[in-house]
């Protein structure tokens, strides 16, 4: 049996984008409250044998550079003969505006391992590929439990409009996805999807104790996190020590800078909103007032809000917004106007958040969904299908791969997962009613907690809405 530390089992209900244009539309309509309202109740608890993450990002002083250590429990659940790592900051869209993660040392239950570097879609300005693979120097079964510990850096591009960066004219620093990711999903194995040039997310992990997350960084700079904020310590010579923990998180968002916080409870929910010195389009105040509006009909929709902590930064060198679980970047717009960008973002602390999928290979799984929720509170999606951008050329099922042969991919991605795939699940509704549907959905979002859902799933919660698989295989989102 392998050495390792044996975690225990947390009892808790706690537990996630696209930069270009989010939302569908930017209405600034009032709200409507949806019609149903769904059981209370929590969630159901994440899985025991999970695995659990420690953090510890160090900000250098000028916020270019992190230097980082992570310490990973992993139980498989399949045989395996290695362990495969992503680092996303080396993606395309990131890597060529400046940002980076290198791995520098892996020790597997202690003792040092190799580290097989794969590209796997970065670009050749990139530090290191997409891609690192550890292998074992025993092949581990199922329920061994492995202590994994690795060192890495990471730069930070300046004023980039993605998920990495720091800012040229404010001191500030944001950084998401910045670590090794497990890329394990339960059931299926190591996912090796390589990274490509559309943007959109594409990444996938299982949901994983966050048992602890360091961020040490100036004195001066005030630090959003990801989980509860647990405290504070002092660091070495004049920084200090933010710790955060989480139950249960697929990833890991965290600002640090010169900004502007205001937290406030809403629905029993802990909001911080963090602003930069750039920001110039709402307060913090407008930013809470806006996203209690937003929060409170979604939860009316989906059900009770997934976190028991948000965190929500405004960087003035973005434009649109990124989610993550518990956390988003938006950039300095107006949340008044763009009340639909906001209910998108927060849709994902659902579609993506609660209930995973691999972004790569089934990315309308959580962007048609979060395009549904947010069309459904703005009481948007009712043009014909026929109208829309790319009903009759593609399909709203496609891997993000797919994307990339057209001339405007991105564009094109958008038009068909986010806009198509998102009104014809408006459009399922309508056809079998409000009541049914959002029933359906709930109990979706129910077996599917915590876990990374598949198409299946999805025919699995609608087999008894027939009409609701039709219009999505209409559309090949389903074979």
């Amino acid at each position: 049996m392998r050495a390792g530390r044996r975690r225990a089992a947390a009892a808790a209900l706690t537990g996630a984008l696209l930069l270009a244009g989010c939302s569908t539309s930017d209405s600034p309509d009032p709200v409507p409250r949806p019609p149903s309202t769904p059981d209370a109740a929590g969630w159901p608890e994440p899985r025991a044998d999970r695995p659990v993450v420690d953090l510890r990002f160090e900000v250098a002083e000028d916020l270019e550079t992190i230097a980082g250590a992570e310490r990973v429990v992993f139980t498989p659940d399949l045989d395996t003969c290695v362990l495969v790592f992503r680092s996303w900051p080396n993606k395309p869209a990131t890597a060529r505006a400046g940002s980076g993660l290198t791995v520098s040392e892996v020790r597997v239950d202690g003792e040092p391992a190799e580290v097989r570097d794969v590209p796997a879609g970065a670009p050749e300005n990139a530090p290191a590929g997409t891609l690192q693979e550890v292998p074992l120097t025993e092949c581990a079964e199922p329920g061994e439990e492995i202590t994994i510990d690795l060192e890495f850096e990471v730069e930070l591009g300046t004023d980039v409009n993605e998920r990495v960066g720091t800012a040229g004219d404010v001191e500030v620093a944001w950084f998401a996805t910045a670590f090794p990711l497990l890329a394990w999903e339960r059931g299926r194995g190591w996912d090796r999807s390589p990274a490509v040039a559309v943007a959109g997310e594409m990444a996938v992990s299982e949901d994983f104790e966050l048992a602890s997350l360091e961020v040490v960084a100036d004195s001066r700079y005030e630090v959003l996190g990801t989980g509860q904020a647990v405290g504070t310590s002092d660091g070495p010579g004049d920084t200090t020590v933010h710790e955060f923990t989480a139950p249960s998180v697929r990833d890991v968002a965290v600002t640090v800078g010169e900004l502007d916080v205001q937290s406030a409870e809403i629905g029993g929910v802990r909001v911080h909103v963090g602003l930069d010195q750039g920001v110039e389009e709402a307060s913090a105040v407008e930013w809470l007032a806006r996203l209690e509006e937003s929060m409170d009909a979604l939860v009316a929709l989906l059900g009770p809000f997934p976190y028991d902590d948000l965190w929500v930064s405004v960087l003035s060198s973005q434009t649109s917004g990124i989610e993550f679980p518990g956390a988003i970047q938006f950039g300095d717009t107006d949340p008044d106007f763009r009340r639909a960008l906001v209910t998108h973002e927060l849709a994902h602390m659902w579609f993506y958040g609660l209930v995973g999928n691999n972004q790569a290979v089934h990315p309308w799984l959580d962007e048609s969904f979060a395009t549904f929720a947010q069309m459904v509170v703005h009481g948007q999606g009712s043009a014909s299908m026929a109208d829309l951008p790319g009903s009759r050329r593609h399909g709203v099922g496609e891997p993000i791969q797919y994307w990339e042969q057209f001339r405007r991919p991105s564009a094109t991605y958008y038009d068909t997962v986010y806009t198509v795939g998102g009104a014809t699940l408006v459009t399922a509704r309508d056809r079998v009613g409000a009541e049914a549907f959002d029933a359906a959905l709930q109990d979706y979002l129910r077996a599917n907690a915590w876990s990374i859902a598949t198409p299946d799933d999805v025919q699995e919660a609608f087999a008894e809405l027939p009409d609701v698989l039709t219009e999505l295989e209409q559309v090949g989102a389903l074979p």
